[in-house]
């Protein structure tokens, strides 16, 4: 237990580095670390994955993985997080910052992360810069990234690892499914269960609003008076955009500024198959077999023509 929470520690000074001088990562509050602190497997029995609980924005991921590999090859799996790049959000200093991206790739049993010196130059290229790591010590075919930029990193490159069933028991030829979850922008919800400030706040009483101020810092106070004269007041974090005035009057739960959440979160399953070596070369010679049917038969058809174009001119 010592040893996962030092793991997890690490993880996080790690990631806090990575997209501090790798990436310039502003005001970030989507690292996967907050998922590995509060659940020990990020996907739940219904299939949910844990970054949906604060992202509560969905938006479409795609996969790109190959349908089959061989024991103990290294392969790529890629999460795409398409968005548009020119939109901003907003950071927790309130302050407009471009968005970044993060993935979760969640593999079968045995599969996992590619030892460094085993991943192709053209992975290593792919991926100059950027800091993927399992999820826990308990779970290596876990693997995360981010956040880093969005703008240069919509494709998020996982290099793997297959298992080998001839060393592994446990491990065999199957067709196992795998599961992704890919995220742009901040998250609505925080793991205290409080909301940021990429969400649209609605009014806490209905009422007449009698004051709009705003503070030092940029936040919004609201004052609303209802109709048996309790008067109540919220604030609106700074950088958001009212969409109410003072002399309005508003419902319970009223939209009391735009929505600037401009990201979401999505994910996807698929499947991938162990193949066996020896299925493969028995497929080989199967083929191998039918061509050379295939020539004899042609060969024997010639042969029979000639013969009764002989007795033809006999």
């Amino acid at each position: 237990m010592a040893t996962n929470k030092f793991f997890k520690s690490l993880l996080f000074a790690l990631t806090l580095a990575t997209t501090s001088f790798g990436f310039c990562v502003q005001e970030s509050s989507a690292y996967p670390v907050f998922a590995q602190q509060n659940y020990s497997n990020p996907r739940a029995a219904n299939g949910k994955l844990a970054c949906a609980n604060c992202h509560l924005n969905q938006k479409a991921i795609e996969i790109e993985a190959p349908q089959a590999v061989l024991p103990n090859s290294v392969f790529e799996v890629a999460i795409k997080v398409p968005y548009d790049v020119t939109k901003q959000q907003i950071g927790a200093n309130g302050k407009k910052v471009d968005l970044n991206v993060g993935g979760i790739l969640i593999l079968p049993e045995g599969f996992k992360l590619a030892p460094k010196n085993q991943v192709p130059e053209e992975i290593k290229v792919k991926n100059k810069g950027v800091f993927i790591s399992p999820y826990s010590t308990e779970r290596d075919n876990i693997l995360v990234v981010g956040p880093i930029a969005g703008k240069t990193h919509q494709e998020l490159i996982f290099p793997v690892i297959s298992p080998d069933p001839e060393k592994d028991s446990n491990i065999k030829y199957l067709t196992y499914p795998f599961y992704v979850g890919g995220n742009r922008g901040r998250g609505q919800v925080y793991p205290t269960g409080e909301k940021s400030n990429v969400n649209v706040f609605g009014a806490i009483q209905a009422g007449q609003i009698t004051e709009v101020t705003t503070s030092e810092k940029g936040d919004s106070n609201i004052v609303i008076v209802s109709s048996n004269g309790t008067k109540t007041s919220q604030t609106i974090p700074t950088g958001l955009s009212l969409i109410v005035k003072q002399g309005d009057v508003v419902k319970t739960e009223q939209a009391l500024n735009i929505d600037p959440n401009v990201g979401g979160f999505g994910q996807e399953e698929s499947e991938i198959l162990l193949q066996n070596p020896i299925r493969i070369l028995g497929y080989f010679a199967f083929c191998f077999s039918v061509l050379v049917s295939q020539i004899m038969l042609v060969l024997k058809k010639k042969q029979f023509e000639k013969v009764q174009a002989a007795e033809l001119n006999f």
